[in-house]
């Protein structure tokens, strides 16, 4: 049998780690400075990379720019999201849809035929695994917004079933979060809360 080398893979440098990890906050206040259209293509193109279960990629994305699309979406949300939402130069409706299987024969060639075969009277399963792989998906948006130079302001304080109504009618996307995407405007960041003990965190076997 011959041994195939193992492959090294890149370490991420602490600028990156700081970007990403140790230094990233959720913003709660953004500037008057406009997203670009190039800004939320490189987010998606980072974000769709995430890993999900057999490929399938639940997530969606509804970016909202306009003042009048923020003023359906704030009317759903509770008092305390809705001025930082109003002031956020774009926000993302992060959804999963339910009907993800439609597009297995397309994000997974080899099996896809089958597995949409096998999900298509599986309505439940369908739901809690789009619910759970699209949470997945959700954090690896996140760091992509990071990862463009933006802050992130996540929410999850909505209405979901009127958020639905309002912008998913007669399709199967459900809402999961709402995100304040921009640059940090004035005193953005709340204090940095303690992180749970690495003790308690952390099991070896």
């Amino acid at each position: 049998m011959t041994n195939r080398a193992q492959q090294a893979l890149d370490v991420l440098d602490d600028a990156g780690r700081k970007v990403l990890f140790t230094e990233a906050r959720t913003a709660n206040t953004f500037a008057e400075v406009a997203v670009a259209d190039d800004e939320l293509a490189m987010i998606w193109e980072l974000a769709r990379w995430s890993p999900s279960a057999a490929n399938g990629q639940p997530l969606r994305v509804l970016f909202v720019r306009t003042h009048e699309g923020k003023e359906r979406l704030v009317r759903h949300l509770d008092e305390g999201n809705r001025a930082k939402t109003l002031s956020a130069p774009a926000v993302a409706i992060l959804a999963y849809d339910v009907d993800f299987h439609e597009q297995m024969p397309t994000v997974f060639p080899a099996r896809g035929e089958m597995l949409r075969a096998a999900f298509a009277d599986q309505v439940d399963r369908r739901e809690s695994l789009a619910a759970y792989n699209s949470a997945l998906q959700t954090g690896v948006f996140l760091l992509a917004v990071r990862a463009a130079g933006l802050a992130a302001g996540p929410m999850a304080g909505f209405d979901r079933a009127d958020v639905d109504e309002e912008f998913f009618a007669g399709t199967s996307r459900r809402s999961q979060l709402v995100v304040g995407i921009g640059h940090p405007g004035a005193d953005p960041w709340f204090p940095r809360l303690p992180r749970v003990p690495v003790e308690d965190a952390l099991a070896w076997a």
